[in-house]
């Protein structure tokens, strides 16, 4: 049976140890299919599937900027409106990163969002501010982990839906922020934190959140489509007792892909106590949402078994773009989230169609 294209694809972690299958004999759907990455061109042996739906996603981001050099050709155009752009890209970016293995996986995180809520308010507390820019570093990095650790334990090893687990460690991070700062907004002090936000710690023009994002990208995109771990993430996906049975540790495979999430939410904690150059309970507010329809509509399958974060990423400066468009152009929050609704239903939609006319 034809596997749909993605840009990691299903396999199990030990094939070269195994003897390959009866090659059945090619039909026209499947030649294009079995082509090899050299036969598919250049980008394509570097392992970058330029498919329509990341074409599509770029269209829609050139659009997107015509639309905001029409509107506002002044405000939207201007270097230090893209760099904004950019900058808040790179905090929900981290996040979806970790998603997009979660969901490749067939599960789900909800807590994303509260996980760095949580952790930036941990992070920023006046006993951690005394150990500078480490110890606000170090505290944001183990609050996330320590948070994936219980969704993944629960989740692996408890046996609880992952839907029902991130869902009640959403509530109980959110309520443990409300409680560390009693409402009020903590004020970060550390000079060597703040100075990442100002133009002057910019590298050629970069400000040093892109960078960082740039960098888990990079490394989350090689982790996905060039190691064991992300075969083992795909195959999981896409059949848990199938990949059970090729030898994988399907429990402990979980546990890992919840602390991975977890990792990137302390990191982009981080990234927003920069930005924000304050901790609040409030931080991270609709995280998950933005998050899983980043990876949706960059092409990861709902329900597992195909992942791209690529994709991913294109998602997630599509929604970043719309909100500094409706931003700029002084539209109510609430019409952008009735159109990242309507995109969410709209990806999945076609994703189902995609899965039907693969498997017809």
């Amino acid at each position: 049976m034809k596997q749909p294209a993605s840009e990691a694809q299903q396999g199990g972690p030990d094939a070269a140890a195994t003897s390959e299958p009866p090659t059945p004999a090619p039909t026209a759907s499947s030649t294009s299919a079995a082509k090899s990455p050299e036969e598919k061109g250049g980008w394509r042996s570097l392992g970058i599937r330029l498919d329509v739906r990341n074409l599509s996603l770029l269209g829609v981001l050139a659009a997107l900027i015509v639309v905001g050099g029409i509107t506002k050709p002044d405000q939207f155009l201007d270097t230090n409106n893209l760099q904004l752009v950019l900058t808040q890209a790179s905090v929900i970016g981290v996040v979806t990163v970790g998603m997009t293995f979660v969901i490749t996986s067939g599960g789900i995180d909800l807590s994303v969002g509260a996980i760095v809520a949580l952790s930036s308010v941990w992070a920023t507390t006046l006993a951690t501010q005394q150990y500078g820019f480490a110890g606000i570093l170090f505290t944001a990095v183990v609050v996330g982990l320590g948070c994936g650790l219980v969704n993944g334990l629960l989740i692996a090893y408890g046996g609880m839906v992952p839907f029902i687990a991130t869902l009640a460690m959403l509530a109980s991070a959110r309520g443990l922020a409300l409680q560390l700062t009693d409402g009020k907004t903590q004020i970060v002090t550390v000079n060597s934190v703040l100075d990442l936000g100002i133009p002057d710690s910019y590298i050629l023009g970069i400000p040093p959140l892109v960078l960082v994002f740039a960098a888990v990208t990079v490394i989350g995109w090689l982790v996905l489509n060039r190691t064991t771990f992300g075969r083992r993430t795909v195959a999981v996906g896409g059949n848990a007792e199938a990949a059970r049975l090729a030898g994988i540790d399907v429990r402990r495979q979980r546990l890992y892909l919840y602390l991975l999430s977890g990792l990137c939410c302390g990191i982009a904690a981080f990234l927003l106590i920069i930005l924000a150059g304050s901790g609040q309970n409030t931080n991270g507010n609709l995280y998950e949402l933005d998050a899983i329809a980043a990876a949706i509509i960059g092409g990861t399958l709902l329900s597992g078994g195909r992942g791209t974060i690529v994709g991913s990423v294109l998602g997630v400066l599509v929604f970043t773009t719309i909100t500094n468009i409706f931003a700029l152009n002084n539209l109510q929050s609430d019409v952008q989230q009735i159109a990242k609704g309507a995109i969410i239903v709209a990806a999945v939609l076609v994703q189902r169609r995609t899965v039907r006319n693969g498997e017809a």
